[in-house]
């Protein structure tokens, strides 16, 4: 076989291993204006620790919703990102929270949260938890919800990470400084 067929058929293999969860979103949707969003569903579900969480515990949080699964190589793309923003953005009223949609369960799902040192909270979902989203039919789905508890967003497939950080941030209310590329509070950039 000769190369050029060798990187045509190696093109085509992680195309279709980065699209067999979803297609791949090009641009993210943007936030929906605070008088369009509709209320997140509350849910109660067990986390990788047998305890119980619901949605509703986390109001007055912004709030990362990522239904995934163990076998997706998008969301193995966007979960360091998703541990990153935990770590960055959690002292200031942030939020990840993972449904894993594997069939499989904890089975898989632990050996990979302690693989990947994922630092959010995780549940195993279902297709009626899917449903009470509207019907996730592709992986990776996330929802960002803002601090009342509403969808402020919608994105299916890979979204870049800039995409996802400047929403959180948004929501957040804070200020992007793009000099030193770092987040500090609203307040502090108008205090002068």
């Amino acid at each position: 076989m000769s190369f050029r067929n060798w990187k045509l058929i190696a093109t085509a293999a992680l195309s279709l291993a980065l699209a067999g969860c979803s297609s791949i979103s090009v641009k993210a949707a943007g936030l929906k204006p605070a008088k369009e969003r509709k209320p997140a569903t509350d849910f109660t579900l067990k986390d990788s620790m047998g305890r119980s969480f619901k949605l509703s515990d986390y109001k007055g949080k912004v709030v990362l919703l990522n239904f995934w699964a163990t076998w997706c190589g998008p969301c193995k793309i966007e979960i360091p990102w998703f541990v990153e923003f935990e770590q960055q953005y959690k002292d200031q009223g942030f939020a990840v929270l993972g449904i894993s949609m594997d069939e499989d369960g904890w089975d898989v799902v632990k050996p990979y949260l302690e693989k990947v040192k994922v630092n959010y909270r995780v549940a195993i979902g279902n297709d009626m938890m899917a449903q009470l989203y509207g019907g996730v039919d592709s992986l990776p789905t996330s929802f960002m919800i803002d601090k009342e508890g509403r969808v402020a967003s919608v994105h299916v497939g890979l979204v870049s990470k800039s995409d996802y950080q400047d929403e959180i941030v948004q929501l957040l209310g804070l200020k992007k400084s793009h000099a030193a590329g770092t987040v500090v509070p609203a307040l502090v950039l108008g205090a002068n």
